[in-house]
């Protein structure tokens, strides 16, 4: 696997804006190996609550402490206006998880997402956030945000939570929250979007694949990503396998046969995808046309 060296005038430019605001992404502090293209292209994925976890999973290169630093009150502002000056049309959104805040920081990305609404209301928001350890109060603050697409990851197959993931993490607990998110958005006449994502090569099987799939499909989640895993350094966890593109295809046409509404399979491929958001972007967009539509009709009536 072949990736280039981030460069170019739209990485340098970026990399500059978000040094000046002091703002953080993931596709840095997770050492993405799609910076270069996607910085080359004018997208990013902006992290919040900052670059410090306080859980320590264990494929995962981003910072841990028991206690982060404060919340940027003023970072909701900075990330809009970021995003405003960037001209982007789709923005994701990631965050670390914050268990020392009494409500996981959702309060602070709900405020994030509200603004970027205010600033560009045809901005689509997808927002990658974690379990707050299962408080569904928090999903709420998320969902009554406006967000458009709300992901939260499983990473791996369910025999393989508690090696993976940090123990405060769980697959019923994240399940739970994505199913919750989809329930209370239609029970409060919102559309929304769930995805979730799955890292390969961390010794899952098959069938246990398949098993998630199906796990994922009954929680209502509409798109999923896999990608290959690979090792951010020696003390994270090993590579167990490494996929071909011919198997990635594979798992591809096993989970769409699952009955996800989009599937994007590749070894690069990460949960902040520009396949996947291109084509959310698409959906959001029709079904918008179509509501315009549907209020426009109701009002001749009327």
């Amino acid at each position: 696997m072949k990736i280039r060296p981030p460069a170019g005038e739209n990485y340098t430019q970026i990399k500059q804006l978000l040094r000046e605001r002091n703002l953080h992404t993931v596709c840095e502090e997770a050492h993405c190996p799609n910076v270069a293209e996607c910085w080359a292209s004018g997208t990013a994925t902006f992290m919040l609550g900052s670059e410090v976890c306080t859980r320590a999973c264990r494929f995962c290169a981003v910072q841990t402490a028991r206690r982060p630093p404060p919340l940027d009150p003023e970072e909701p502002t900075k990330v809009a206006q970021a995003v405003a000056q960037m001209k982007l049309k789709y923005v994701v959104l990631t965050t670390v998880d914050r268990d020392d805040l009494a409500d996981g920081a959702a309060e602070h990305i709900a405020r994030t997402i509200r603004e970027l609404k205010r600033l560009d209301a045809n901005l689509i928001v997808e927002a990658l956030v974690g379990d707050f350890r299962g408080d569904l109060k928090a999903v709420e603050t998320i969902v009554d945000s406006g967000v458009d697409v709300y992901a939260h990851n499983v990473e791996t197959v369910h025999r393989l939570q508690y090696r993976v993931r940090d123990p405060r993490a769980g697959y019923e607990q994240s399940l739970g929250t994505l199913k919750y998110a989809k329930e209370y958005a239609t029970r409060t006449g919102r559309t929304l979007y769930t995805k979730s994502s799955i890292m390969l090569g961390l010794g899952e099987e098959t069938p246990e694949l398949a098993e998630a799939y199906r796990d994922l499909r009954a929680n209502e989640v509409d798109v999923l990503t896999l990608g290959q895993y690979l090792r951010p350094s020696m003390s994270h966890l090993p590579v167990e396998k490494y996929y071909t593109p011919e198997e990635f295809d594979f798992l591809k046409d096993e989970a769409v046969q699952a009955g996800f509404l989009y599937v994007a399979s590749g070894p690069m491929v990460r949960s902040s995808y520009k396949a996947a958001e291109f084509f959310m972007a698409g959906v959001i967009r029709a079904r918008r046309s179509e509501d315009r539509s549907e209020n426009q009709a109701v009002q001749t009536i009327e």
